[in-house]
């Protein structure tokens, strides 16, 4: 019964750690330039996120190696 309740627990709780992409479209005029360049930043930080997940990364150096991508990616690329 504890195991069920643990997993149930787990699985309703998943979804909160996800970070929705901004869309530019949905926000009010005058913040469509900030949520643009937010929208990029996401998806570079979950392009490195996903090397880093290709590339075996262990969890105490995954940190390290996602600065490092966003670093060569460089602001604003995508």
């Amino acid at each position: 019964m504890k195991v069920i309740v643990a997993v149930i627990s787990i699985l309703l709780v998943w979804p909160v750690y996800a970070q929705k992409l901004v869309d530019p479209d949905k926000v009010a005029p005058e913040y469509h330039d900030a949520a643009v360049k937010r929208r990029s930043e996401q998806i570079n930080q979950m392009e490195c996120a996903q090397k880093a997940n290709m590339g075996h990364v262990l969890p105490r150096d995954r940190t390290a190696f996602i600065i490092h991508c966003l670093d060569e990616v460089g602001p604003g690329e995508h």
